[in-house]
């Protein structure tokens, strides 16, 4: 029997953008299931949407792994890897933050509470979601959706800026 695998996007608009991104990472592969392998997508810089004016332009990622927890667990893993690296909630939202870590699917769970909606219910209007997911699992279909990720990709109308890909050093 397979792991669930877990996709996980990533985003920084403060400080050393790249470093935040590549600190995330890290922590993500160890709380992944050892020997599992761990899907990285290029990582791009993105204009801030829905975000105050003034704020800088963001690098996103997507990162999976393989994660034998509960739905709950992964996030109460992922917003304690937001707090080791300095993240702080702001009372703006979507205010420029150091990372964001934000959980877009657990193999086949759906969930809906008020902490944890999965799959992530604004996956198919995001293109800096979309672009990095599709590039590393172009062929997923997530739970209770019919179209694949590039599908959805494909199907994304925006006035969005171009994504630029960010070449990340170790």
């Amino acid at each position: 029997m397979s792991m669930p695998r877990a996709g996980i996007a990533l985003g920084s608009n403060l400080g050393d953008r790249s470093a935040h991104i590549r600190a995330a990472v890290g922590l993500l592969a160890e709380i992944a299931v050892p020997g599992e392998p761990v899907l990285e997508a290029p990582v791009y810089q993105t204009e801030p949407r829905c975000c105050p004016p003034g704020s800088p332009d963001f690098h996103n990622t997507v990162v999976e792994i393989a994660f034998a927890g509960a739905p709950m667990d992964l996030l109460a893993q992922t917003r304690a890897i937001e707090t080791k690296l300095g993240r702080v909630r702001p009372i703006e939202r979507n205010a420029p933050r150091i990372i964001d870590v934000d959980i877009l699917y657990l193999g086949e769970e759906i969930v809906e509470n008020d902490d944890l909606m999965l799959p992530h219910p604004r996956i198919r209007e995001r293109r800096f979601v979309l672009q990095p997911l599709a590039d590393i699992r172009p062929d997923l279909r997530l739970p209770g959706r019919n179209l694949t990720i590039k599908e959805m990709l494909r199907a994304l109308h925006g006035d969005e800026a171009p994504m630029i890909r960010v070449p990340m050093r170790s």
